[in-house]
């Protein structure tokens, strides 16, 4: 015990202490460890686990396994799923293959689900080659794939735009008598929009899958699905839907009867082809339903990629205006347009705009961090001087109101002014500034951004803003990246 206790003590700095509090050593070690050990069995280690994940922390669940290990707790197959489901989302794939060695090396088999979120896993980060083998190893070992297995695998081949791999699974799926349903209509439409080179007749593709998706099936859908819903996993989220973050909302934001139609929206958007988005939604029409929010979303995005901006704005104020619940991400995709247009459609003034937005503001908290997010990150892209001046204006005003920055939107707004090549840096600070009065850090690719812009700039190398985002830039730094305790995948 006192052997572990001083591993203990020479790991103060870790990560995961600093996340879950210090502990600090004066008087007797035994006591110490007893008040301030943070987990003593494996449902107190899997509360741990599941706590993390949910606050986005997936970088310290290697951290936790291995204070299990050391504490002595045996970790068990459900301690293994959350492990895996906390690394696949956060699209950590070696870790994801860690705790699955991990679990061959306590004698556990990998079971069916496992193997389910590793082929996500390797879906969420690109690498559709793995999850084939992924598929070969289940073979291998006698775990029989289920019809999820095979739905998983699809849409993982589907990110890569791998065709030839989706359609091959297909063939698989229909000789062992496995009907193909909304899900794999998904993934086919995924993977035609993902394809590289995009070819000629993508749009035509797309919509004629929507029209075939119309009789799709079920396929074993209670079954498989039973210990995902226990750890909170919906197949949005399993087969990497664009869906995925929104479908828990209420008020009508996603219907999952529509879920065809919203990769196909997603689809459209992605590729700025309005003709193929609105033949889409007059086939929902036909269809006798209306679009969710997530498909006005999706409508918004395609307008205003594509330029027309003046449609999109229209469209986001039609909903506006039909009284139906203000829905934060729908201000989040305005902010895809040029500051310098975006803002003065023909129908509606700059002064009007920004008006309205602060009086929704002040009647919505909740959708008014949203607003106001959109409006600075809108006004920033292209870096223009006007645009970055209205984006600070905002964001002055937005403090002045009592709206703060969270950590994702201060990150993200972050990201983006870092990349300011000229003028003063300005707004990039005054974000900066503004997260540190809330003691918030910045996710690393904010705070990397946002160092190598300053290093960039003639500071000297004494300069005191210099010398602390350095040193933060400098703490974040090992857990996101590959060494030697985060080994390649083989």
């Amino acid at each position: 015990m006192r052997k572990l206790l001083q591993i203990f003590a020479g790991q103060r700095n870790s990560p995961l202490l600093r996340a879950l509090g210090r502990r600090y050593f004066a008087g007797s070690a035994e006591e110490v460890y007893a008040k301030r050990n943070y987990a003593n069995n494996v449902s107190e280690y899997n509360t741990v686990i599941n706590s993390l994940s949910a606050q986005r922390r997936h970088f310290l669940l290697r951290d936790v396994y291995d204070d299990m290990m050391l504490d002595g707790v045996q970790p068990s197959r459900d301690i293994f799923h959350s492990l895996v489901v906390g690394a696949m989302r956060g699209a950590r794939l070696h870790d994801a293959f860690f705790f699955r060695e991990q679990m061959k090396t306590l004698g556990l088999v990998p079971d069916v689900a496992l193997y389910n979120f590793l082929i996500s896993t390797c879906g969420k980060c690109k690498y559709s080659g793995k999850a084939i083998h992924i598929l070969e190893e289940m073979k291998k070992n006698e775990v029989k794939p289920t019809g999820q297995t095979y739905i998983c695998l699809l849409n993982a081949c589907a990110v890569s735009g791998r065709t030839d791999h989706v359609y091959a699974i297909v063939r698989d799926m229909t000789a062992a008598g496995l009907g193909l349903n909304k899900f794999c209509y998904a993934g086919l439409i995924a993977a035609h929009k993902n394809k590289i080179p995009l070819t000629d007749d993508t749009a035509s593709k797309i919509i004629e899958l929507v029209e075939q998706s119309k009789g799709w099936s079920s396929i074993e859908a209670s079954k498989d699905m039973a210990e995902n819903v226990m750890i909170g996993v919906s197949e949005e989220e399993l087969y990497n839907l664009p869906t995925a973050e929104y479908v828990h909302r209420r008020g009508g934001f996603v219907n999952r009867q529509l879920t065809v139609y919203h990769v196909a929206l997603h689809a459209c958007a992605d590729l700025r082809n309005v003709e193929a988005m609105e033949t889409l939604l007059e086939m929902l029409k036909k269809d006798g339903k209306t679009p969710d929010v997530f498909l006005i979303m999706q409508t918004m995005r395609c307008y205003l990629h594509s330029g027309n901006l003046d449609r999109g704005l229209q469209i986001f104020m039609e909903y506006i205006n039909s009284g139906k619940p203000a829905m934060i991400e729908l201000f989040v995709w305005l902010q895809r347009c040029d500051p310098t247009e975006v803002y003065t459609p023909s129908f509606i003034s700059v002064d009007h705009l920004i008006n309205w937005r602060f009086i929704w503001s002040s009647q919505e908290s909740a959708s008014g961090h949203f607003l106001h997010s959109t409006l600075i990150e809108g006004a920033m892209v292209g870096h223009t001087p006007k645009g970055m001046e209205l984006a600070q204006d905002t964001l002055v005003k937005m403090n002045a109101r009592g709206f703060f920055l969270s950590v994702k939107m201060g990150s993200d707004l972050l990201l983006i002014a870092a990349g300011e090549k000229t003028g003063g840096y300005t707004t990039a600070n005054y974000i900066w500034d503004l997260m540190q009065a809330r003691k918030i850090t910045p996710s690393f690719p904010a705070v990397e951004a946002y160092y190598r812009g300053l290093k960039e700039r003639e500071i000297p190398e004494d300069d005191a803003r210099l010398i602390y985002v350095s040193r933060v830039y400098e703490n974040l730094l090992p857990r996101n990246r590959t060494g030697p305790q985060r080994p390649s995948v083989g």
